[in-house]
């Protein structure tokens, strides 16, 4: 049986071929994400494959933090990559690293490089730099520092590293071909000045080397036999390879690009996340509408269903965008299978059933979820005065409404059948109260004569339910492609609906924040971070309406 955790792919025809020929005796990958922001579902999908990889060839898998970049990184981003790939459920191990830790060598490497007169100092401004690399179709021009003497480069780039010089005076490039078809061979830059204090080595450092420079000789110095990376870094592959061609010791790591994923109605650019926190537009990085782990994990998503999402989609060449409403099927074909069962009332309508004893309650047995018996069943509270959703109400209901008008009668799940006999109107003409009775011989949801109705409701009881808000989530974009025109101007002015006149059943009293259900007829809902003993918040996660699984059987 093939306990493979990643479905056959490109990548792994390459593995299996490395590892056959002997060119690689341990597979090793790393999953190496810069901590300047908080991971998304983009990069769950290059967590899996390559902690999947390296579970499945017997291999190990680094976290490595490409830490390069001091002005924008911070511990607390972090510290929430770590608890994400841990939720996510996979470990490291012994196998963490910074390239930070790297800094040493990386400066050596820069010096051999300078050494070879293949890196040279320069004091082109950024600005210059892009008007001197030229275009597509015309080669750029030579920087006027480009032939200076390997002593005076030494000299320069000992006094960079020393603090000498002003951020934006002087950087080093590497010298290999300003007329290359490829521009990024166009003398890169490898190290530029940043007098910011490193979240790891303080202000031992005034240089820092670039990512291009840092990721490839990280790779090498770890050992990484397969370097699995997004399809954006493939024009940079020549680059990686010409440096670790200059300073390091065969054998390289493989590169080997994949498509990244793309989701309808949601942006993955760590950029412009990170403005939707800074400007407001949500609440934080772990906001439920964020396409965040941790806006995920609030949401009320499992790693399951996100592993299951990434097995799905695959890895491919070609970049597409993935349906959202596959994230979702996978979502509810996990929380299907194990989600408790609970009765909510998110807009409720007071029925008062004339005919039931006053001051009696009844408890009722119910279902905790009928697709595990293991789960047994739970006590819910009936009694004179209840409330059901005042959407299964109408005055004067259209044919096709089958739920409950005045004269009709209805199932109460797990109860009784009860019949609308009175509305109680406000003076505006506005529903606010129903008058019923009810059956007692239909208990258990069945008529002992055999009469059928149309429609079974869910329900609370007034007096014995709990309240509470609940936060409908939607999408945050309108568009299928939010990067499509202005990010701002495509946002979903209804991605969130607070309802706080909810009501639960008393079953859910000591639930904790995480603690997911299914409400029934609804949803499925999460107990949120904001929840208390005595104020319960639960997050709407999905509905129970799988427009996917629809759409795969037309």
């Amino acid at each position: 049986m093939d306990t493979n955790t990643t479905p056959s792919n490109f990548i792994r025809s390459i593995i299996e071929e490395d590892l056959a020929s002997g060119k690689v005796k341990k597979v090793v990958t790393r999953f190496p994400p810069e901590p300047n922001g908080y991971l998304h579902i983009g990069h769950a999908k290059s967590i899996c494959l390559n902690f999947g990889l390296a579970k499945d060839y017997n291999g190990t898998c680094h976290l490595r933090f490409d830490d390069t970049n001091p002005e924008k990184e911070d511990v607390e981003y972090i510290e929430s990559i770590m608890e994400d790939v841990r939720w996510l459920g996979f470990d490291w191990g012994e196998h963490l690293y910074y390239a930070s830790d790297y800094f040493p060598q990386l400066y050596d490497f820069a010096v051999e490089l300078i050494k070879q007169g293949k890196a040279y100092v320069c004091e082109l401004s950024a600005e210059q730099i892009r008007e001197y690399r030229g275009t597509l179709t015309e080669p750029g021009k030579e920087s006027p520092y480009r032939n200076r003497s390997v002593e005076e480069n030494l000299e320069l780039f000992e006094r960079m590293k020393n603090g000498e010089f002003e951020e934006g005076s002087h950087v080093l490039r590497a010298k290999i071909d300003m007329a290359a078809p490829n521009v990024v061979m166009r003398d890169p830059v490898l190290y530029r000045i940043k007098k910011v204090p490193h979240h790891r080595t303080g202000d031992q450092w005034v240089i820092y080397p670039m990512y291009d420079f840092t990721h490839c000789l990280s790779d090498a110095i770890e050992g990484i036999t397969h370097s699995i990376c997004t399809l954006e870094f493939e024009n940079n592959r020549p680059l990686y390879e010409w440096i670790l061609e200059q300073v390091y010791p065969k054998p390289h790591p493989q590169q080997i690009e994949f498509a990244r994923l793309n989701l309808s109605y949601t942006v993955m650019s760590k950029r412009k996340l990170l403005q939707l926190v800074e400007k407001g537009i949500v609440r934080g990085w772990d906001d439920p509408r964020m396409p965040t782990l941790a806006g995920l994990r609030r949401r009320g998503y499992t790693p399951e269903a996100i592993r299951d999402f990434c097995e799905r989609i695959g890895v491919a060449k070609a970049n597409s965008i993935v349906d959202y409403a596959l994230l979702e099927h996978c979502l509810r074909d996990d929380l299907n299978q194990k989600a408790p069962r609970a009765m909510a009332v998110l807009r409720p309508l007071k029925v008062v059933i004339e005919n039931y004893p006053e001051g009696q309650v009844e408890y009722l047995e119910a279902v905790n979820n009928p697709n595990d018996p293991k789960a047994g069943t739970r006590l819910v509270p009936f009694a004179r005065e209840i409330f059901i959703e005042r959407e299964d109400f109408m005055l004067d209901p259209p044919k096709k409404f089958h739920r409950l008008a005045p004269g009709r009668e209805v199932r109460l799940r797990f109860a009784y059948f009860i019949k609308c006999t009175d509305v109680i109107l406000d003076e505006a003409g506005n529903v606010v109260e129903l008058r019923a009775v009810y059956d007692p011989e239909t208990k258990g949801g069945s008529a002992p004569d055999g009469r059928k109705v149309k429609a079974t409701l869910h329900w609370v009881a007034a007096e014995h339910s709990l309240p509470a808000e609940v936060r409908l989530y939607d999408h945050l974009f309108n568009k299928e492609d939010p990067n499509e025109g202005d990010l701002f101007e495509n946002l979903n002015p209804n991605s969130l609906e607070v309802l706080s006149d909810a009501r639960v059943e008393l079953s859910l009293k000591d639930v904790q924040p995480g603690d997911k259900f299914q409400f029934e007829r609804l949803g499925y809902f999460c107990a949120d971070l904001d929840s208390t003993a005595e104020r319960l918040v639960f997050n709407r996660t999905v509905p129970l309406k799988d427009t996917w699984a629809k759409l795969q059987k037309k």
